[in-house]
């Protein structure tokens, strides 16, 4: 009932941002799904990423299959684009095959299997499309903000980044010093984040085909959610980021081209108007917040997932303060988001104890408290960096530290070893 629920409620999601994007002229997610059947995809990682997902339901004999089907068409496609000269420009000339194949699943699992295998092999298609879909339905939301709101508050964001010592203009100045290597590299990080979580989710979800059960808690959980509500803010809080609000990339718009050399006046802030092109998904950032959110759920992992889950996090958050997509208040919000949606589902799991509400709780007062600090006490935060600035971070600091410490709490305990019993010795018999 509750994957039924659940997929009701997706449905009418998809079709409710379709209607909106038709609004606007312009196809949503579910129409831009379904191109990538047949037109080259946006992003073949992250169909082939979502296949993988499909696949954990799978045997290694099935899994073969799939995987030498998703090659063979693509194959099939790339030749046909190429023999007729189609333009590949502006997609990946592979990818087609994978989305196919979850397809195909879908059809086996309703047509070939019953019971309990029908249901979990849909759980996998459904998986692999809700990770897609979630792609889409981000790219949909981003229209709409763009639509929907013609100024930003990027001025009050700035301001208050005078607090942490404006990040994005440090880390910028030296992204730039590193040239084109360390530019590229960060940017391929930057956009495989979701490849990145997959490897992860690929890990927890290791023993499914085997068990024929899904975990109750797993990272696609976190990601599905980060993506559903942290759009929402996006439409509070419409941000666009410094390398368009004060960059060359904003154009006429940009209220100067400061960024990364010079920063912020403290002034007073004002709302901006802005063009209706650039998405405002800067409050919080979510490529912050997925990166957290693959960084927790790799703690658990062998050396080599945590050390990955390390690496993309510190690389996350270098690209999206080095490329001015973000302030350094975007990404405690984005670390501060995380943790308490983290928190959330896994007190939901445990049944809502006392711990779980007073963490869930927190995380959301802290949350809030930024946000209303950003909008109403800019100009006091950077007057006074060295006092606001250290509670901005032992703000994030204390969701860190009672997730930490609540977690801990339970995480199930290993039952002691059993002791053997002293036994008495043997007296000797005259």
């Amino acid at each position: 009932m509750l994957w039924a629920a659940a997929g009701v409620v997706t449905l009418a999601f998809l079709v409710a941002l379709e209607i909106t994007a038709r609004h606007y002229g312009l196809p949503g997610p579910v129409t831009y799904q379904v191109r990538e059947l047949v037109f080259p995809p946006k992003s073949g990682f992250l169909l082939y990423a979502s296949m993988a997902l499909t696949m954990v339901v799978l045997t290694w004999r099935e899994r073969f299959i799939a995987i030498g089907v998703a090659i063979g068409i693509d194959i099939v496609f790339l030749l046909a684009r190429w023999a007729a000269g189609a333009d590949l420009t502006d997609g990946h000339p592979f990818g087609n095959g994978a989305l196919w194949v979850i397809v195909g699943c879908a059809v086996i699992a309703v047509t070939r299997r019953t019971g309990r295998e029908r249901l979990l092999l849909l759980k996998g298609v459904g998986l692999g499309l809700l990770l897609v879909a979630g792609r889409k339905t981000g790219d949909t939301w981003l229209l709409i903000t763009s639509k929907t709101r013609p100024t930003v508050l990027d001025p009050y964001v700035a301001t208050a980044d005078h607090a942490l010592g404006n990040p994005s203009w440090v880390v910028g100045r030296i992204v730039r010093a590193t040239g084109t290597i360390g530019a590229h590299a960060l940017d391929y990080v930057y956009a495989q984040l979701a490849v990145a979580a997959v490897v992860v989710a690929m890990y927890q979800l290791r023993h499914v085909a085997t068990e024929r059960r899904f975990p109750r808690h797993h990272l696609v959980r976190t990601f599905l959610v980060i993506g559903l509500l942290g759009p929402a803010i996006y439409m509070i809080f419409p941000v666009v980021g410094p390398v368009f609000a004060y960059g060359a990339d904003g154009g006429h718009w940009a209220v100067a081209d400061l960024w990364p050399d010079t920063p912020t006046p403290i002034v007073g802030p004002q709302h901006i108007p802005f063009d209706e092109i650039t998405p405002r998904n800067c409050m919080p950032s979510l490529h912050t917040a997925w990166a957290t959110a693959i960084f927790v759920h790799s703690r658990k992992g062998p050396r080599f997932l945590r050390h990955a889950g390390t690496f993309w996090l510190i690389a996350t958050l270098t690209a999206t303060l080095g490329f001015g997509y973000h302030y350094g208040a975007d990404l405690v919000a984005g670390v501060v988001f995380t943790l308490t949606i983290e928190a959330a589902l896994r007190a939901f799991d445990r049944g809502w104890e006392r711990s779980g509400i007073q963490l869930v709780a927190h995380g959301a007062a802290v949350f809030t408290a930024l946000l209303l600090s950003y909008r109403f006490l800019p100009v006091q935060m950077a007057a006074h960096p060295w006092l606001f600035g250290p509670l901005l971070l032992l703000a994030m600091l204390s969701v860190v530290h009672g997730f930490v410490r609540t977690t801990a709490l339970w995480e199930p305990k290993a039952p002691p070893v059993p002791q053997p019993e002293p036994q008495p010795e043997l007296g000797v018999v005259p």
